[in-house]
């Protein structure tokens, strides 16, 4: 792998001389992940030099966000440059026998945090796929507008839904008041999935890769179940640790919720989503 010069520069003018070895990591189908063994110590990188030039500094943003008191661990960005970003590098341990339950608490922390309006300080990024941040005074205007409607206009320019699947998610979010209760806007990591909980050095909860948000706590669960999902002790600790108690039939409205994220992933990588896409629009239209 050829690392950028702006990358092994700032090695060197920052006291960790030279780069010694470049491990590939797995997990990541946007970026290329390493771990970089420097003089000084091991960096974490993520290069892509066809990224659209703000991704990781939109990314550095977000993990500044999430960094709050009580909150997950959130790795040091050391570095943002045209096509890579510079982490701590955070040397996985086992995971300890609460791990889910402090991640619960610390999630609960996170989403203490709340603005008056939903949205974000600038766009950012879902994937490679541009998260559209522009602040709205409801959730269900947000989450019609910047969400669910960004994502089917996107599918069906690429042709994976058509004229009746729009006017079905047109119907959907006509009534979208009726199915999510009142929420604030709270602070979310936005892209969570299993893939991005990680385990730090001492086995504590870490986030990675945000597309951090003010929107509906909710969905950030939601996102936690929809390739597999945590124990029921993390909805435990989570639900004792939150300023505001679980609304009834929470785990019913995960789907809605993941709907976001289908239609993501139908934008991202193909026509292997429009089934699921298809089942949740027949459910709720």
């Amino acid at each position: 792998m050829t690392l950028p010069t702006a990358l092994t520069d700032f090695c060197r003018a920052n006291g960790y001389g030279g780069i010694r070895r470049t491990t590939p990591l797995g997990g990541g189908c946007v970026n290329n992940a390493s771990r970089l063994d420097t003089d000084s110590g091991p960096l974490f990188v993520k290069l892509n030099p066809g990224a659209p030039p703000d991704m990781f500094e939109r990314e550095a943003e977000g993990l500044a966000a999430l960094s709050v008191p009580g909150g997950p661990r959130v790795p040091r960005v050391l570095c943002v440059g045209a096509g890579f970003i510079v982490q701590e590098y955070l040397h996985p341990a086992p995971r300890p026998h609460n791990f889910w339950e402090s991640f619960g608490a610390q999630m609960a922390a996170l989403h203490n945090v709340t603005a008056p309006r939903f949205g974000f300080a600038h766009d950012n990024y879902i994937g490679l796929t541009p998260q559209i941040n522009i602040w709205a005074d409801d959730g269900c205007t947000f989450f019609a507008e910047h969400r669910l409607r960004f994502q089917a206009d996107l599918a069906r320019r690429n042709r994976y839904i058509d004229s009746t699947d729009l006017r079905q998610i047109d119907s959907l979010v006509s009534h979208l008041s009726s199915l999510i209760p009142p929420q604030p806007a709270s602070l979310l990591h936005g892209d969570l999935w299993g893939g991005n909980i990680h385990t730090g050095p001492q086995g504590e909860p870490a986030l990675i890769d945000p597309a951090t948000h003010y929107g509906w706590a909710e969905a950030d669960l939601a996102m936690m179940t929809l390739f597999g999902s945590p124990p029921d002790s993390f909805f435990r600790a989570y639900a004792s640790a939150s300023a505001r108690p679980l609304a009834p039939g929470y785990r019913e409205r995960f789907d809605l919720y993941n709907l976001y994220h289908l239609l993501n992933h139908l934008n991202l990588f193909g026509e292997g989503y429009a089934g699921v896409v298809h089942s949740i629009l027949r459910r709720y239209v």
